[in-house]
């Protein structure tokens, strides 16, 4: 199947090495630092689990994330240009980042050098699990033969029905990145509530709270449910990434209770994978973080 145009995505994406080498994916690395001088990118120079090791070691040591910059993203796409394809560039949301504009400035500087390559550059509105599944339908639709402009248009489409759905271990770094205020962040330790947080069109809602972390995390399966119910899809019209961050055990007991659950609602089995969660956003909701990516499959919504 003739491929169209090849697609690049900042490292706010999140997804496996492997998953990018089955999808061709180019990523731009975000850069992470614990002590605001030395910079390294997440996922190449530090290792995840790594650096979750290290916020779990030293809580009151907040990491700092940096952009990747106009020169990373003209290496990327200069790299598919020589190649002689037009490029999707997927970005996290402007409301959390600069990474936009640094591939926007990219972009105009590979035109100058290879004028007949296109280059669209999509504020995804999206992070993490969320701008993965996001770019799993991108590359869905062009192994399909979707031309550029025709994804385009879908995934403006498709990019509304994107939700991460959330939890966190404690809310010690949502009041750090100033999400929260101090005295709700104590009395929110204190009490052991567990907030459960929907990211929708690039900012974050609240979507109730919780006693203790077992209540929490049935309660972000709930979202989940209560999502395809609004939409009237079943899980298996949507594509569903589970995220985490330091506790891989737990993850695999939750992706068990995930797809009990979605069985006994829905009546179909559906296998929904793992995913680590990156430094991007690691960073402001912490090592303990899980949750959802979701979106509707682009075959579902051509179908409706």
């Amino acid at each position: 199947m003739e491929k169209y145009f090849t697609i690049v995505s900042d490292g706010s994406c999140d997804l496996p090495e492997q998953t990018l080498k089955e999808h061709n994916i180019s990523v731009v690395h975000f850069l992470v630092s614990f002590d605001g001088k030395t910079y390294q990118r997440e996922g190449i120079d530090i290792e995840l689990k790594d650096f979750y090791q290290r916020m779990v070691d030293h809580p009151n040591i907040i990491p700092k994330t940096a952009t990747p910059s106009p020169q990373d993203f003209y290496a990327a796409f200069e790299a598919r240009a020589k190649e002689g394809q037009d490029i999707i560039c997927i970005c996290i949301s402007t409301k959390l980042s600069s990474s936009v504009q640094s591939a926007e400035i990219a972009a105009q500087m590979l035109k100058e050098k290879y004028p007949d390559i296109r280059v669209v550059v999509l504020d995804s509105l999206c992070a993490t699990l969320m701008q993965a599944v996001y770019v799993l339908e991108v590359c869905r639709m062009r192994d399909a033969g979707y031309s550029l402009d025709h994804t385009v248009e879908m995934i403006k489409r498709l990019g509304k029905t994107a939700r991460i759905l959330f939890t966190v271990g404690d809310l010690h770094y949502l009041q750090k990145g100033g999400r929260i205020g101090k005295v709700t962040s104590i009395a929110g330790n204190l009490l052991n509530v567990k907030p459960l947080i929907t990211l929708q069109d690039g900012e974050i809602h609240s979507s109730g709270i919780r006693r203790g972390r077992r209540k929490s995390l049935n309660g972000i399966i709930d979202l989940l449910i209560n999502y395809c119910k609004d939409y009237n899809c079943a899980p298996t019209d949507c594509n569903i990434i589970i995220g985490y961050c330091h506790d891989y055990e737990e993850a695999v007991r939750f992706q068990k209770l995930t797809e009990e659950r979605l069985c006994e609602t829905f009546g179909n089995q559906i296998s929904v994978p793992l995913c680590p969660i990156g430094a991007t956003i690691g960073v402001h909701a912490g090592p303990y973080s899980i949750g959802y990516g979701v979106i509707q499959r682009s075959d579902f919504i051509t179908h409706v």
